[in-house]
Order: C-alpha cells, then sequence, then structure tokens
C-alpha cells in the first residue's frame, strides 16, 4: 500500500470517529493551497446559509416599540419564522404533533439552525468584534473560509459591547464604560473595583490561548499563525456577542448542534452548565471549555496545537471568582422576589406574568427569581417534524436541555441554544406548539411584554 493510500484510510478512520469531513486540511496540502481551496469555496456555503435564513425568516429591520436592551440598541419585535403555505399560528396550536408532522406544517425556522457551514463548523465570530478586537489588540479572530452568518443582520444581535454588572459594585451601574473589555485595558477599568486574584482571572479570561481554529499550526484557519481565542471572545464582556460554533460531545458531525454563546451574566446562582453537558461548577465549566471545548473534543488536536492546561488550584479558581461576580442587568419594574411591582407596571406586563405563572406554565421550569431551576428537560420537538438533513445539519432529537435564565433575556438574542428563534415572539410561538399551550393573539403579547420586563 503507497503512503498516500495509508494517509487516506487512516484520514477516513478518523473522520469517521471525530465526525469531521475531508472538506478540510488534509496531510499532503500545503497551507496556501489549502486556503485557496477554502476560500475558492467559501461563497457556495455562504450563499447556501443565506438562502436558508431568507426562506425560514423574516430579517428585517423592525424594532418593538419602546423595548431597549442595557445600553440602549433596540430589541427586534414580531414573529420572524416563516409558516408554511396555507397554515397560520391558530390552525397550527390546533394539531396534535403527530397532525403536525404526517402535513409537514412545522415551521422550517423551527427545525434546528445549523452552522454557518455545518460541515467544517467550528468557533466563527460576528464582523463587529472581529473588527473591535483587532483595533484594540491587533489580533485577527476572522476566518479565511467562511464568515457569520448574521453579519448582515446584526440588528438581531446582542448590543455589543455589553454593559457588564457586578454583584459586588451595583453602585456603579455599567463598569464597562461601553468599552469592550480586553487584555489592553482590563487592568485601566477595574484595578480600582476587583481585588488582585478576580483582576487575575479576569486577565486570564481575556487572554488568547490556541483553538481549533485559531492556533500556530499550518491546521488551522486563519491567514496568519494565531495566539489563538480569549474566553472574552466569545463571552464579550461577560456576557455574549453571538459567535456561533458547533458542539464537541456529539458524532457523527451531522448530528452536532450549533451553540450560541450563552451570557455568563448571572452564573452565581446557575448550577449547571454547558447546553447539554450539565457541568456542575464554572470551574468545571472553564477548565472544560480550555481542554476540550477549544478542540471540538479531539485529545489528539489539543495536544498538538497547544492545548492551555490551567492550574485548577489558582488559575481556573481565579477565572471563576471573577465569572461569579458578573451580575443581570437591572429590572427597576421587578420586586426582591422576583415579580412585578404592580406600581411600576404596565397592565399587559401584569397580564403577561398572569399567563407566564398560569396558563403559560413558563414557571414550571423558569422559577423567579432568576426564573431557572437548575434543571435539564427534554422538550421531544422531534414529535412535529420527520428526520431531515438541512446544509449539513441532521434535524432530529435535541434530548435534553438546561434551564437557561430568564433575567435580562432581552439583552440576548437570538433565542434558544441554537439560535433558531430570532425574538422573544418568535420564542412565545415555539413554546405554544411545543407545550400545546394554545394562547391566544393577546396573551402571546402580553407575555413577550413581561419577559421584556425580566
Amino acid at each position: 500500500m503507497s503512503l498516500r493510500c495509508r494517509w487516506s484510510l487512516a484520514a477516513a478512520t478518523a473522520a469517521a470517529l471525530t465526525g469531521v469531513g475531508l472538506t478540510g486540511s488534509a496531510a499532503d496540502e500545503e497551507f496556501p493551497a489549502l486556503v485557496k481551496r477554502l476560500q475558492g469555496e467559501k461563497p457556495k456555503f455562504a450563499d447556501r446559509q443565506q438562502k436558508l435564513l431568507a426562506e425560514r425568516y423574516d430579517l428585517a429591520d423592525r424594532a418593538a416599540k419602546g423595548a431597549t436592551m442595557s445600553r440602549g440598541k433596540p430589541v427586534q419585535g414580531g414573529v420572524r419564522v416563516k409558516l408554511p403555505a396555507g397554515t397560520t399560528w391558530e390552525s397550527l396550536a390546533a394539531m396534535t404533533p403527530d397532525q403536525v408532522r404526517e402535513k409537514g406544517a412545522w415551521p422550517a425556522g423551527f427545525l434546528p439552525l445549523p452552522h454557518p457551514h455545518h460541515e467544517a463548523g467550528g468557533m466563527i465570530f460576528p464582523r463587529f468584534a472581529i473588527d473591535d478586537t483587532k483595533k484594540q489588540t491587533d489580533r485577527d479572530v476572522s476566518r479565511f473560509d467562511l464568515d457569520h452568518d448574521f453579519d448582515a443582520h446584526k440588528h438581531l444581535l446582542p448590543e455589543f459591547p455589553a454593559a457588564i454588572f457586578l454583584t459586588t459594585r451595583p453602585d456603579l451601574g455599567d463598569v464597562s464604560k461601553g468599552q469592550l473589555v480586553t487584555s489592553d485595558n482590563f487592568e485601566r477599568l477595574f484595578k480600582h473595583i476587583l481585588n488582585p486574584k478576580q483582576l487575575e482571572g479576569l486577565r486570564l479570561l481575556v487572554t488568547p490561548f490556541p483553538q481549533q481554529q485559531f492556533n500556530a499550526t499550518e491546521d488551522r484557519r486563519s491567514l496568519k499563525a494565531s495566539l489563538g481565542v480569549a474566553c472574552f471572545d466569545c463571552h464579550a464582556n461577560g456576557h455574549t456577542n453571538a459567535a456561533t460554533h458547533t458542539v464537541g460531545d456529539i458524532r457523527p458531525n451531522e448530528h452536532r448542534h450549533r451553540i450560541d454563546t450563552p451570557s455568563l451574566r448571572g452564573v452565581n446562582v446557575q448550577r449547571l452548565f454547558g447546553s447539554q453537558r450539565a457541568l456542575k461548577t464554572v470551574e468545571d465549566f472553564t477548565e472544560f471549555e480550555q481542554r476540550a471545548a477549544y478542540f471540538d473534543g479531539i485529545p489528539a488536536d489539543a495536544a498538538r496545537k497547544g492545548t492551555n492546561v490551567l492550574d485548577r488550584g489558582s488559575q481556573v479558581h481565579f477565572m471563576g471568582e471573577f465569572q461569579a461576580l458578573l451580575d443581570f442587568p437591572p429590572a427597576p419594574k421587578l420586586d426582591v422576589f422576583g415579580k412585578l411591582d404592580p406600581a411600576k407596571a404596565t397592565d399587559s406586563e401584569k397580564r403577561g406574568q398572569d399567563v407566564f405563572f398560569g396558563k403559560g406554565r413558563c414557571a414550571t421550569c423558569h422559577i423567579p427569581p432568576y426564573y431557572t431551576d437548575n434543571q435539564m428537560h427534554n422538550l421531544k420537538v422531534e414529535r412535529f417534524f420527520k428526520e431531515v438533513t438541512v446544509n449539513g445539519r441532521k434535524a432530529s432529537a435535541d434530548g435534553p436541555i438546561k434551564t437557561f435564565p430568564l433575567r435580562g433575556i432581552k439583552d440576548s438574542p437570538p433565542y434558544l441554544h441554537d439560535d433558531r428563534c430570532l425574538t422573544l415572539d418568535d420564542t412565545v410561538e415555539f413554546f405554544n406548539l411545543v407545550l400545546g399551550l394554545k394562547l391566544t393573539a393577546e396573551e402571546k403579547a402580553d407575555l413577550v411584554a413581561f419577559l421584556l420586563a425580566l
């Protein structure tokens, strides 16, 4: 057997085990040739994803009246998921899951959303985050093979940079001062409000380390050899910039979930970390990200590209301590129990609260004051559709997903673990169908009003 044939057999075996296709780099492909090939393929996959978004969603810039995020960015309003021809939300809600499945009536926008190039996968940042990071630190976290699929629709993403609220200094309000926190400015911004241990934890969170797509080997997706990525490249300002990835803990590749970057706000009240991994502490999550998630769960890649082995008793602890200081944004209409102060709330918000705790059954999982039960739940959405592969992503059973907190939820679009719901209105329609709630149009609108007040 020739050397090339032996490599091909080994590569095919590795691809089968890891779920990574052979469309990436090859052992006998020089880096310039790899760049040329993948850049040549880039427009095809970008067009494919944009066509999918346009087919599934109304992507217009249409703000909800009077609703803004913590630093003033308008919140997008209205249902954006497109219905199949001949159906209405009311007619869908009247069907059983089996009827929806057999009629093929499940809205495509409620199917799992694929990664911008699902076959390739990997970490990808929105353009505004790439530009600000490069401006401040002279690091380039762009990929030569693909771009973020919402770059042309940034009105649907979180505000950037996000505000930072600290549990230890609520009197200061937003301590970011409107800046993206990086290795360039973290000490200047925080040296007078953090203790030395917390400041060292923050330093590590803004320090780049090698990652699967960003590293110093020729098996990377950055044009130049890269120092890597920092935790806060995705969890910008301890929140999220809607950077996306594919989870490393599922195989084969078509079953891997697109994963939205969750906010780190309020991790001090959470007891489960990772959308499905159910890691038990923020320290577990911090160490797991560096050792495994950064390298798609492939230990050999981590060793070859430069895994960052953190010391649990110092570095991991320091990073976890800073993360535990990140607070939810203020919610002036809520009382100390996390419910509406009747004197401050509108009639619509109060009706929405009644739906939330009553007919909507939202509080079964989202318990005040932080609106999480710190548990995992399986929505079994696969009841509503037949298994189908779209843009490399097989839509099948998602399995159990953690209950994310709803405090400050208006700051974190898009929604669900894979970004499939663009607005809170979409999310309400999704759960109305999945849970069989049969909410009226007024009840849905009131429920969204309540969610915007959290």
